[in-house]
């Protein structure tokens, strides 16, 4: 890289927006996909379906807590938590 590059770049602002945004376009459908197969295997095809519902309880809510990571939301949720315990 050539010093002029380099202060081009410091000049300006670095942020991670970006890289973020393209995680939840790409990577979060993929992740799903994959889930959902992996749960279709293993218990669709046994007639586990009480077992794949189980687990698919456990992806529901790690998807509430994906979801509540990424909007920001989870500050409030927080704060209404702590209002039902101190008033």
């Amino acid at each position: 890289m050539t010093t002029m590059t380099l202060a081009a770049l410091a000049q300006g602002e670095l942020g991670t927006g970006n890289v973020r945004q393209w995680l939840l376009d790409n990577i979060v459908p993929l992740v799903l996909l994959a889930v959902a197969l992996l749960l279709l295997w293993l218990g669709g095809g046994k007639g586990d379906n009480a077992g794949v519902m189980r687990r698919l309880a456990g992806v529901v809510i790690a998807l509430a807590i994906i979801g509540l990571a990424v909007s920001g939301l989870g500050v409030n949720v927080g704060e209404w938590i702590a209002g039902l315990f101190t008033g």
